[in-house]
């Protein structure tokens, strides 16, 4: 008989109850409590049926679940990390993996030197339609990479900042958002090694930005543009492109465009626009699509986790993937800071 793992929630916020939704519709998992000191975490695992704790470490002192999903504030990421690791639990740390690259880099080291498994929450990884668009730049559809090109803009009404954090350092559409922009951009396209960014924060004027721009070269030789704004009302990102959460209404536009010697890439239609014999901007451009399977990439993520926890699978998005990613970001941020310096990336092992 196929084993169900039973997984353990640490924070029952937004990303933590999708996170139990995401687990009732797996075959494989079954939510069996929730670790978070609120009265409205308690309501909502009584809601669910299961057992609610207040403190992790008073948690694990008595209970050893299959898996753990850490969905807590993201300062709070390495101290709960840390807790399961040395407890021996596999462990989903939600993006980004830390808060700060040192902290994150202690995290892959506790892990590897535990032999637990650490897995990540860039969950748009498990996206089919990722899985299809990575399937075709593999197979050389649109040849070398030359450009990229990827957009993250919306708005966020002003009771989206009633949350303290929301408006204080970390709590930006970069850290928020772009990261998962960033992650994706990684796996379709290589490694980033270097980063010119600025940003600004003048509609809001809170403590972090609410948009920023980057121009960053990938090992490849390839370039590209980022940018993200909360303060857009605009068709342009995965939240209003990809249908993939339902609280959000998709617009049919696209978000990524991925250009290469052969022909382009656009996403998430997973639309590939070519010349049908000559290349030559005079010739015509012809349009093919690659649809893809609608399943929820957050049960995807969840059933391969299981499949990790059993030995099945290694993790799709490790911790080193989570600090690779968030060393770009890290990068970002700095070269903001320095009005645009021109940041290098170096993608080593802890």
């Amino acid at each position: 008989m196929k084993k169900t793992c039973s997984i353990t929630i640490v924070g029952a916020g937004l990303i933590g109850q999708r996170h139990a939704e995401a687990i009732a519709s797996a075959e494989s998992a079954r939510l069996c409590s929730i670790v978070d000191p609120s009265e409205a975490a308690k309501a909502h695992a009584d809601r669910l049926g299961v057992r609610w704790f207040t403190d992790l470490g008073a948690y694990l002192a008595g209970e050893k679940p299959d898996g753990i999903i850490i969905a807590t504030p993201n300062k709070m990421h390495m101290e709960n990390a840390l807790a399961t690791i040395e407890a021996g639990i596999p462990t989903l740390v939600e993006k980004p993996i830390a808060p700060d690259v040192t902290s994150a880099e202690q995290m892959v080291r506790a892990a590897n030197s535990a032999g637990i498994p650490l897995l990540i929450g860039h969950h748009r990884r498990h996206n089919p339609l990722i899985h299809r668009a990575k399937d075709t730049i593999a197979n050389g559809h649109i040849g070398d990479i030359v450009v990229v090109n990827a957009q993250c803009w919306f708005f966020k009404p002003p009771e989206y900042f009633d949350v303290d954090w929301r408006s204080q350092a970390g709590g930006g559409p970069v850290f928020i958002n772009l990261i998962h922009d960033v992650d994706l951009l990684r796996y379709l396209c290589g490694e980033i090694k270097q980063v010119q960014a600025l940003q600004s924060g003048e509609m809001r004027n809170n403590d972090v930005e609410e948009t920023s721009v980057a121009i960053v070269r990938f090992e490849s030789g390839a370039l590209g543009t980022i940018s993200v704004s909360d303060s857009v009302v605009s068709p342009w990102s995965w939240e209003l492109t990809a249908k993939e959460n339902p609280a959000y209404h998709p617009t049919g536009q696209f978000c990524y465009l991925v250009g290469g010697s052969h022909g382009s890439l656009e996403l998430p239609a997973n639309r590939l626009w070519r010349n049908p014999a000559k290349r030559s901007w005079h010739e015509p451009v012809e349009v093919q699509t690659f649809p893809a399977s609608k399943d929820d990439p957050l049960v995807l993520q969840i059933e391969h986790f299981c499949r990790v926890i059993v030995g099945e699978e290694v993790p799709l998005v490790s911790g080193l993937e989570g600090l690779k990613t968030l060393r770009v970001i890290d990068a970002m941020k700095r070269s903001a800071a320095a009005e645009g310096a021109t940041i290098s990336i170096l993608q080593k092992n802890v």
